[in-house]
């Protein structure tokens, strides 16, 4: 029996190495392929930290994403590393702050002490076979599970202290780095650091080419290094830390010197993979907030924006691509500025949505962390609405679908909408607000379904079908934050 069981799951991980990768649609590039099916990716993640955190039992925090439906999660590489204990940005319990003893990085430990954490420093010629069984097994697992891995190569260092954090500094290798100031680090102005990082991005392109559900992400937080502040003028409706008010009106993007070392990095996994069976996408960091995308690097298919607004979305679609909220979670603890903002952006034309679920920690990998001092929120509860809103998505033929401004018409003062819509044959609309929803959408003539959606708990509030003579429609519904799915019926 054990041996069939073995035989088994070769095979369907076998099955599952020879598909084609993650995509864009070849119908609607603003939304995934993912073997055969039309997709959206949606999470409430953990910090990070599972691959390079081997006290992290990630199997079972991936069995907690796939039992609420949740098919994404984001992992660093291990070239950037945050404190233990309370660690940056006052993170208790943070994945991303292995104990030092136990910092799991792609290059090999030396017998010489001196790293900036605690123990032996790095080899920067020599690979961990120990991280790269860890990460194969974890991207592995998560196929199985049928959730999509990002890996991000690299990350902006926050403060002096995180970069000398990071195995690529000169002083935690044995290597004879090239000493470089902190925001020279992610340039190409960083001498012979490059080579270095060309070999880490083309050893994980290699190690992860047979599996195809992975994705590339270049840089987090360009714009953290010395980036360019542009007022913005816009703000926040949701609840924000005190004090961070000014930090939601300016936006910040990265310099023209980050911006041709990620041309660089992008060009060394698509030169690797032009040798290699598997073709996978890159993602690129623009900015925090919105921005319009005037300039998309050819090399990327997916455009991640954090603590994004809806319009970073809606706004963007003509450069055909995937818009993603990559981050998210610095807007307090309540789980509900969290699902307002999921179902804002993904119906203002969002390909992708990831919170940073605060709930996730080394003991507490089912997601029951009670962690009062972080940031922003994460539990269970949260992870069964973003089910609701995946399982809504999913409902409709998103595919034929585009965000459209003021979709509906002659809302309730206090309230707002975001709209889907395939004009004459369907529409998925979110509405926000402390009044019973209403308002005026425009119809052609024909049979139509109205189906209200309870955006907490999936549940079907009312329906019905009317015979519509074309033109404005009003529309009558429950209380509160709820979903329309209004489809077209054959005649």
């Amino acid at each position: 029996m054990k041996n069939c069981f073995c035989a088994f799951f070769l095979l369907v991980t076998t099955a599952a190495l020879a598909q084609q990768p993650l995509r864009l649609h070849p119908k609607n590039p603003h939304y995934f392929e993912f073997r055969g099916k039309p997709t959206v990716l949606i999470t409430s993640a953990e910090h990070y930290g599972a691959v390079i955190n081997p006290d992290f039992d990630f199997k079972t925090y991936l069995d907690e994403l796939a039992r609420h439906g949740l098919n994404y999660t984001r992992i660093f590489s291990g070239s950037y590393v945050e404190a233990p204990g309370l660690g940056d940005f006052s993170i208790p319990n943070n994945t991303l702050g292995p104990k030092p003893e136990r910092f799991l990085a792609p290059w090999a430990r030396t017998n010489q002490p001196g790293y900036h954490r605690g123990g032996n420093k790095f080899d920067l010629s020599k690979w961990d076979p120990a991280y790269f069984s860890r990460l194969k097994n974890f991207v592995q697992e998560a196929g199985r599970r049928g959730i999509v891995v990002e890996m991000t190569f690299f990350t902006s260092h926050y403060s002096e202290d995180g970069w000398l954090s990071s195995p690529l500094h000169p002083k935690n290798n044995i290597n004879r780095v090239d000493s470089v100031a902190k925001d020279n680090a992610l340039t190409l102005k960083n001498g012979n650091l490059l080579g270095f990082q060309e070999a880490l991005v083309r050893k994980l392109v290699r190690e992860l080419n047979g599996f195809d559900n992975v994705f590339f992400e270049i840089q987090n937080e360009p714009w953290a290094d010395k980036g360019v502040k542009v007022k913005s003028g816009l703000r926040h409706t949701d609840p924000v830390q005190a004090g961070a008010e000014s930090w939601h009106e300016v936006i910040e993007l990265a310099n023209p010197d980050r911006l041709a070392w990620q041309q660089r990095i992008a060009s060394f996994v698509k030169s690797e993979e032009s040798k290699l069976p598997k073709k996978h996408l890159i993602a690129q960091n623009i900015s925090n907030f919105y921005y319009p995308i005037a300039e998309p690097d050819p090399q990327v298919s997916i455009f991640h924006f954090h603590y994004a607004l809806p319009q970073a979305a809606s706004e963007n679609q003509n450069i055909n691509r995937v818009i993603g909220l990559d981050e998210t979670g610095f807007n307090g603890t309540s789980d509900s500025v969290y699902r307002r903002q999921a179902w804002r952006f993904m119906l203002a034309g969002g390909g992708l949505f990831n919170n940073l679920d605060y709930s996730f920690a080394v003991g507490h990998e089912r997601g029951d962390f009670d962690n009062p001092k972080a940031p922003g929120g994460g539990s269970a509860a949260l992870r069964a609405q973003l089910k609701v809103l995946r399982n809504f998505l999913q409902s409709v033929n998103f595919l034929a679908m585009k965000p459209v401004e003021n979709g509906v018409q002659n809302l309730p003062e206090g309230s707002r909408a975001f709209a889907l819509v395939a004009e004459g044959k369907q529409a998925a609309v979110f509405f926000e607000g402390q009044k019973p929803a209403s308002g005026e959408i425009t119809l052609t003539p024909g049979p139509w379904r109205e189906e209200w959606v309870d955006v907490l708990t999936g549940q079907e509030l009312q329906q019905r079908t009317v015979a519509h003579s074309g033109g404005p429609y009003q529309l009558t519904g429950p209380k509160g934050e709820v979903a329309l799915r209004l489809t077209r019926l054959a005649k």
